[in-house]
Order: structure tokens, then C-alpha cells, then sequence
């Protein structure tokens, strides 16, 4: 069984290769209008997601752990609606999506389970 720190850790790098595959996505997308405006914003959620998580596990607090973990939610639900919005319009087909959108749900229900936790055990 893992530590606690060892998880940590594991979902440190976890969210950080998402943000290494968003960046790449992003980089391999057609230079238009519409993918430049929803590539952005993209890029911007799906690497906040790694790095909120990040400041999150240096909380001062359950509170502020609480908070921080709501932002790291908050950005992977954004990038997820990206991600859907892209698919959607049609922009772009890529390999990658199923891919990027499985992880984005898993990163989406990991975040709730933990968001959920810390606000039981408060």
C-alpha cells in the first residue's frame, strides 16, 4: 500500500503529464480564429489543473486545502468543457481527444473524491 506522500506524489505527476499532453495537443492545432480562442483557453486550464493541484498540497490548512482543491476542480471541469466545445464545433479531429477527455473525467472524479473527503473530515 502506498503512502500518503507516495499518492501525492503519483497525482503530482499524473497531473503534470496532462498538462504536458495539453500543451502538445495544443501545439498541433490548426492556426485559425476559433482554435487559437478555445486553444488558449485550453492551454490555460488544462495546465492549471497541475499546477493548482500543486498549491494545493502545500495547503496552510484544511481550509485553504479546501479551497485550493475547489480551483484545481473548477479548472479541470473547464478544460473538460473545452475539450467537449472543440468536439463539438468541429474544429479539429485528433487521436488525442478520447484520450485527453478520459484522463480530464478521472483527474474530475479524483478531485470531487478529494474535495469531498476534506469537507467531511473538517
Amino acid at each position: 500500500m502506498k503512502s500518503r506522500l507516495g499518492k501525492v506524489k503519483e497525482l503530482q505527476d499524473r497531473t503534470k503529464r496532462f498538462a504536458v499532453a495539453i500543451v502538445r495537443f495544443f501545439w498541433r492545432l490548426p492556426q485559425t480564429e476559433a482554435t487559437r480562442v478555445i486553444g488558449r483557453q485550453l492551454l490555460r486550464a488544462g495546465t492549471a489543473v497541475a499546477a493548482n493541484y500543486r498549491a494545493a498540497c502545500r495547503a496552510r490548512s484544511a481550509a485553504d486545502f479546501i479551497s485550493k482543491i475547489s480551483i484545481v476542480l473548477e479548472e479541470a471541469d473547464e478544460t473538460l468543457f473545452w475539450l467537449e466545445l472543440r468536439v463539438d464545433a468541429d474544429i479539429i479531429e485528433s487521436p488525442l481527444t478520447p484520450r485527453l477527455t478520459a484522463e480530464c473525467h478521472q483527474l474530475l472524479k479524483i478531485f470531487s473524491a478529494s474535495l469531498a473527503t476534506a469537507k467531511a473530515n473538517r
